[in-house]
This record gives C-alpha cells, sequence and structure tokens, in this order.
C-alpha cells in the first residue's frame, strides 16, 4: 500500500515538473531580489552613533584668495600638471583654468618640464559643497562603516577632491579600500 502511495506520488511530481520547476526558480529569484534590496539599502544608510549630532554644513561657491600673495611665477616639475599646480598655489585645483587663460596655453593638458607659468590673482573656485555628518576638526579620524577617503575629505576640509591628501599622509596603496575602525592622520 505505501509502495502504491509513494508510486503515484512520484507520477504526480513528474506530471507537473515543470510548474514545480517554475515556482522553485520565481522563489529563487525573489530571495536574491530581497538580499541585493537590502544590501544597497544597508549601503546607502551608514551607521549613525547616537552620541554625535548631525550637522548639515553648506560651504560658499566661492572665497577669496588668502592674505598671503600667490606666487607670481610657477616653474614645471616632473609629474606637474594644471590641476596639481593650481592645488599648490590656490589650494584648489578647479584654478587652473585661470593658469592656462592667463598663459595663453593652447593645449592646457601639455606641459613641459622647466617651463615657467605666470600665476594670476584670482578667486580661489570652490564647488558648492553639502556636508551631511559631523565636521572633522582634529588631525585623525577613525573610519565608520559606510565612509570613504571623498566623504572623509568633505567632512574635514570641505572640499571632497582633498581625499589625495589624506591618502598620501597615510601611505594608502589602494585608497578605494577602508575599513571600519582604521585610525587616519589627517593633515592640516
Amino acid at each position: 500500500m505505501a509502495n502504491t502511495y509513494l508510486k503515484g506520488l512520484l507520477k504526480k511530481i513528474k506530471l507537473n515538473e515543470s510548474t514545480i520547476s517554475m515556482f522553485l526558480g520565481a522563489l529563487v529569484v525573489l530571495v536574491i531580489g530581497v538580499l541585493i534590496f537590502n544590501y544597497f539599502r544597508s549601503y546607502k544608510q551608514p551607521e549613525k552613533k547616537q552620541n554625535q549630532a548631525q550637522i548639515a554644513t553648506t560651504i560658499p561657491t566661492n572665497q577669496e584668495v588668502n592674505a598671503k600673495q600667490l606666487p607670481t611665477t610657477y616653474t614645471v616639475k616632473k609629474g606637474d600638471n594644471l590641476w596639481k599646480i593650481a592645488e599648490k598655489t590656490y589650494g584648489s585645483g578647479y584654478n587652473w583654468v585661470d593658469i592656462a587663460k592667463e598663459n595663453k596655453l593652447a593645449n592646457p593638458g601639455l606641459l613641459a618640464i622647466g617651463q615657467n607659468l605666470t600665476i594670476p590673482q584670482a578667486q580661489v573656485i570652490r564647488p558648492k559643497t553639502t556636508v551631511f555628518g559631523t565636521t572633522i576638526n582634529g588631525n585623525s579620524y577613525t573610519v565608520t562603516k559606510g565612509d570613504s577617503l571623498w566623504k572623509i575629505a568633505v567632512r574635514a576640509y570641505g572640499d571632497g577632491y582633498q581625499w589625495v591628501k589624506i591618502a598620501r599622509e597615510n601611505k594608502l596603496v589602494h585608497p578605494n579600500l577602508i575599513h571600519a575602525g582604521n585610525i587616519l592622520k589627517i593633515p592640516r
């Protein structure tokens, strides 16, 4: 009797095999979809610490050049490009355009080692940036879940492009790989 019941059950399963396979396939797709959704939802919403107040700060678009005088000329060194030169002289790479215009460079990407460039007086260009989270004022920072060098630079300097300073100071071989708990030096 049990043997005939088992044969009947196996026969029913065999007849409905395509329906069962489709149901199991849909179930697998649904489970994977839920896992992917949860992964991206947790990635975009980093943990908030209860003891830290969340602050939103807006950095102004254009700021006057500091009271210090800019150099009037700059001699191109090996590895220089206009962005790096603008960062060294103005503190913002966005001012590379001012240097290119002043020197009437036909191809701003082509600089010769030893070439003398005139550095014009100009306003420091800083993109409008909104900082979410606590500002970083100290000389070190402990990485938390969801951090990136860009986010840390925005909170420390008000400029995400300054992430390079943090990477250099900490001798990071792979700057896109930082982990919660790492302590980074913040150069000032």
